[in-house]
C-alpha cells in the first residue's frame, strides 16, 4: 500500500526540519525502522527512520530544503504497486499561526510551493577554515580561507606565519606583519586587502530557535549578576599532580572545567535554592542536579545535560561531557540529552575571555560564566606583592527564584571548593 513519508517531530520544540541528506535514493528498497535521511531540527541533526517498507518511488523535498512538521518528503510503494493518482501533487502542509501544521490538498494542475532552501554557508566556511593547507615542504598549515586567499595575493609563505586563531590557525590579522615573498627581508606593514563580503545568510532552524529563546529569556526573565574572583593556584597545583598520576597509569588528562563542574555540583547541593525553576504561581525545586554544559558548534550553541551529576565523580563527569560534546559537534545528540537541565555552565576561558555575564537558559534559574585563569600580582597574607593565579566567575540569576543573598552564598561555596580543591576529590 502506498505510504507518504512525512516530516516527523524529532524534538519537543521542533516546528520544521531541514533535509540535510538522503541516505536512500529513488528506486531503493527500504525496510521498517531503517534510517533513510538525516534531518536538522532546532537542536541537532538526527537520523530519520522509515515507518514503512517498500520501494522509494519519489522524493519531494531535496537536500538542503526545509519543510514544516507533517510535510510530505517522499512516497514509498510496495514492489510492483502502481503509484496513486496524486503522486505528482501530494498533500502539502503549511504552518498555522499557533505553530501547529495544517494539511492542504494542492489543487490539480498547480505545483506544490517549494520549500525555502537553508544556506549551508556557515558550515561550509567552518569546514574549510579547519582544513589544513599543505605547503611545498609537506608541512600542514592551518589557515582560514580569507588568510589563504590573502597570502596567495601577497606572496606570503604561510609556513613562516604564526597563527593566533583557535588551535593556532592563521587568520587574516596574522598576515599584517608577515614576511612577503617567502623571505624575511621585506618586513613591514602590508597593504589592507578586502576580506569581507556583503552577504545575507538565512537562519538555520537551530539559529532561529536560539535567537527566539535568548530574546525571550533576556526580555521576560529578570536577570541580576554576581561576580567573584577565585584564587586558582591550589587548584592548578592539584590538577598538575592528578594529571601526572593519571597519565602515568594510563588514565585521562583532566581539564580545569572538570574540576569546575564538580565544584558547581557540590555548591548546588549545598545551596539547593539555586536548583529550581519559576513555574508562574510556584517554584519547582529539583532533587537531582542535572548539569547543562554549553558547547559551541558550527551553527551556534547546544547544552547537553549530565543527569544526576551529584552522584558522579570528577572522572565520570569528565568522561560524560567529553562524549556528549563530541557527539554535539557531530550533531548526533538526541533531544533527551539536551533536556531537563537545572543549572548551566558556560566556559569561555579557553578563548582568553577574562569575565562575562551569560544569559539564563529557561526554565533554569542560574547560569555560571567561567573566565580564563591569568597570572597576576596579588597581595598575600603578609601584605607582600607576589605572583598569583586568578579566575573570574560570573553568575546570572533569575530574581524571581534566587535572591542576592542566596546567589552570594552559592558563589561563596563554589569559591571555597575551588580554593580548597582537595574537597572535590574526597
Amino acid at each position: 500500500m502506498a505510504a507518504y513519508v512525512t516530516m516527523p517531530k524529532l524534538s519537543d520544540t521542533m516546528s520544521e526540519g531541514t533535509l540535510v541528506k538522503w541516505l536512500k535514493k529513488e528506486g531503493d528498497a527500504v525496510s521498517m525502522d531503517e534510517e533513510i535521511a538525516e534531518v536538522e531540527t532546532d537542536k541537532a541533526t538526527m537520523a530519520m527512520p522509515s515507518f514503512d517498507e517498500g520501494i522509494i518511488h519519489k522524493i519531494y523535498v531535496q537536500e538542503g530544503q526545509s519543510a514544516p512538521l507533517g510535510a510530505t518528503l517522499a512516497l514509498i510503494l510496495e514492489e510492483g504497486e502502481e503509484p496513486p493518482s496524486d503522486a505528482d501533487n501530494p498533500p502539502t502542509v503549511e504552518a498555522a499561526p499557533d505553530g501547529e501544521t495544517v494539511t492542504e490538498d494542492t489543487p490539480a494542475g498547480e505545483a506544490a510551493p517549494p520549500t525555502a532552501p537553508v544556506a549551508a554557508a556557515p558550515a561550509t566556511a567552518s569546514a574549510a577554515a579547519s582544513t589544513p593547507t599543505p605547503s611545498a615542504g609537506g608541512k600542514r598549515v592551518k589557515a582560514s580561507p580569507v588568510a589563504r586567499k590573502l597570502a596567495t595575493e601577497l606572496g606570503v609563505d604561510l609556513t613562516r606565519v604564526r597563527g593566533t586563531g583557535p588551535g593556532g590557525r592563521i587568520v587574516k590579522e596574522d598576515l599584517k606583519f608577515a614576511p612577503v615573498g617567502g623571505g624575511g627581508s621585506n618586513l613591514g606593514l602590508l597593504p589592507s586587502a578586502d576580506g569581507l563580503n556583503d552577504e545575507n545568510v538565512p537562519l538555520t532552524g537551530m539559529r532561529r530557535v536560539i535567537a527566539q529563546r535568548l530574546l525571550e529569556s533576556k526580555t521576560t526573565v529578570p536577570h541580576f549578576y554576581l561576580n567573584i574572583e577565585v584564587d586558582t593556584e591550589p587548584l592548578m597545583e592539584l590538577r598538575a599532580k592528578v594529571n601526572e598520576a593519571s597519565i602515568a597509569n594510563g588514565g585521562p588528562k583532566y581539564t580545569v572545567n572538570d574540576f569546575v563542574m564538580r565544584a558547581t555540583v557540590l555548591a548546588t547541593v549545598a545551596v539547593p535554592e539555586v536548583n529550581a525553576s519559576f513555574m508562574g504561581d510556584s517554584i519547582q525545586h529539583y532533587s537531582d542536579v542535572n548539569l547543562s554544559i554549553a558547547v559551541a558548534i558550527d551553527d551556534g550553541l547546544v547544552t547537553p545535560v549530565i543527569n544526576g551529576a551529584q552522584n558522579k565523580s570528577i572522572l565520570e563527569l569528565s568522561d560524560e561531557i567529553k562524549e556528549l560534546a563530541g557527539r554535539a559537534r557531530d550533531k548526533k545528540l538526541t533531544p533527551e540529552e539536551m533536556q531537563g537541565g537545572t543549572i548551566t555552565i558556560s566556559n569561555l576561558g579557553a578563548y582568553g575571555v577574562g569575565n562575562f555575564d551569560a544569559i539564563i537558559n529557561p526554565p533554569q534559574s542560574a547560569i555560571l560564566s567561567i573566565g580564563t585563569i591569568s597570572k597576576q600580582p596579588v597581595v598575600n597574607a603578609a601584605n607582600q606583592i607576589v605572583p598569583g593565579q586568578r579566575m573570574w566567575i560570573g553568575m546570572s540569576c533569575d530574581h524571581r527564584v534566587i535572591d542576592g543573598a542566596v546567589g552570594a552564598t552559592f558563589l561563596a561555596k563554589l569559591k571555597n571548593f575551588l580554593e580548597n580543591p582537595f574537597l572535590l576529590i574526597s
